[in-house]
């Protein structure tokens, strides 16, 4: 199990977010040491210009005072204050000897400045702010003290609000940018997930960038040569379902006229096997093509009656438990291939069926074919949806079947914009559920 820390500092699995964070990330730091240069170099700057001035501006005020008479010392104080440092007559406050950092360099600054000529002190003055004095001894004994707080010039209050201005704007447009790398990515992981050759599906607009534009012409160009593909399978099954339907019919005359036999019935019963086969394998492969079908609007109630009557006509055990009114725009003749095919499969294998026709909560309508058979296995409802797959594995067609009247009924369920769900009832037997998109 992954601890908190490596989860919080994962990336997402999402490709859209993945190249967001990155790209807004590395854009950010960028910035933010672009900005942090640029302000090195703007405190080092204001710095230099500061302690230049000072060293100066000092050297001039000493030699000033130090040549005035003592009673007009008073009267220049105000006037050679800076916004650093200020004047003041007398020893000033005590302190302590120890220079750091800033301090330290204005220490020096004024030791050059005062030079030999004059004695001078430097100390720190305790407190919050960072402030130096120097007292300097002038030539007739009396002192002045330098009272310094060194700073640089403050930054603009309105510039932090400009850095996040900025952040802002790389944000919306590294989303905009992957946004916009992203989508047509999206798109054809959408068509893609559609793709249904038996279907009729929007083609892939081939506009945009070169590389969005050559993806879209693949993707279109593959899915025109699957549509193809099928088509020329079913044109192939067909055509051998014709050139086999004469020597098949040849051959069962020529059973049927010759001597009677332990062996004639055998070959007039797979004759009819083979025929049955190569039938049912042709309308499986044409159930992928159930959309040339036009949709109509049909009574499901009514539908589903008048196909339980028409076994009922024959004598076969199938009763409708409840039927709606209800009206549904659906392919009626691939919808009643569907309901034939689990009825007659429920007959085979129980002996006799039961429709039900109902409305689920979320309005979508639902017809459900019950039977009391074996049932089938949980492990294989799936499976026997597949083509040609078998619970019975002998080759007994008779047991067996030919394993495609799932496998039509759920191609046409699909056809229809339906799905097909099995499930084994309890007290034994299988219910066969069709929902209509």
């Amino acid at each position: 199990m992954e601890s908190w820390h490596r989860r919080l500092f994962q990336l997402p699995r999402t490709l859209r977010w993945q190249l967001f964070l990155i790209l807004f990330a590395g854009l950010a730091v960028a910035h933010v040491l672009s900005f942090g240069v640029l302000f090195l170099e703007r405190y080092t700057a204001a710095k230099t210009m500061m302690l230049g001035n000072l060293e100066k501006d000092v050297g001039i005020s000493l030699a000033l005072l130090d040549r005035l008479p003592a009673g007009e010392r008073h009267q220049w104080i105000a006037t050679l204050e800076r916004g650093n440092y200020r004047y003041e007559l007398g020893p000033g406050l005590p302190g302590v000897p120890e220079l750091s950092g800033l301090g330290k360099e204005v220490a020096d600054i004024i030791q050059t400045a005062v030079g030999q000529r004059l004695p001078v002190t430097i100390e720190t003055i305790p407190g919050v702010r960072q402030r130096v004095q120097a007292h300097v001894t002038l030539s007739d004994g009396s002192q002045v003290t330098i009272d310094l707080r060194p700073r640089v010039m403050p930054l603009a209050s309105w510039l932090p609000y400009v850095l996040l201005a900025q952040l802002a704007l790389l944000l919306l447009c590294a989303y905009i940018a992957v946004r916009s790398a992203i989508r047509p990515l999206h798109r054809l992981a959408m068509a893609a997930e559609a793709l249904d050759p038996s279907k009729e599906v929007a083609r892939l607009d081939e506009t945009g960038p070169a590389e969005v534009a050559y993806a879209a012409t693949a993707f279109n160009t593959m899915q025109d040569r699957i549509t193809h593909y099928l088509k020329e399978r079913v044109q192939i099954l067909a055509a051998i379902s014709h050139d086999l339907q004469t020597p098949i019919t040849r051959m069962k005359l020529r059973a049927e006229v010759a001597e009677d036999g332990p062996g004639k019935e055998k070959l007039l019963s797979d004759l009819s096997e083979i025929e049955r086969l190569v039938r049912e394998g042709v309308a499986y492969a044409r159930t992928a093509h159930g959309n040339v079908e036009k949709p109509a609007r049909i009574d499901v109630g009514s539908f589903v009656e008048s196909i339980v009557s028409d076994y009922q006509d024959t004598g076969k055990a199938v009763k409708a438990l409840q039927t709606i009114d209800a009206v549904v725009t659906t392919r009626p003749h691939a919808l009643r291939r569907i309901l034939t095919n689990l009825i007659d499969n429920a007959l085979k294998f129980a002996g006799e069926a039961e429709v039900d026709v109902g409305r689920k909560p979320d309005g979508k309508i639902y017809i459900v074919v019950l039977d009391r058979g074996p049932g089938i296995p949980d492990g294989q409802l799936e499976a026997v949806l597949q083509p040609f797959y078998r619970l019975e594995q002998s080759r007994n067609r008779d047991t067996g079947g030919t394993g495609l009247g799932l496998a039509i009924a759920q191609q046409l369920a699909l056809a229809i914009d339906g799905s097909l769900n099995l499930k084994n009832r309890s007290g034994g037997g299988l219910a066969a559920e069709i929902v209509l998109g």
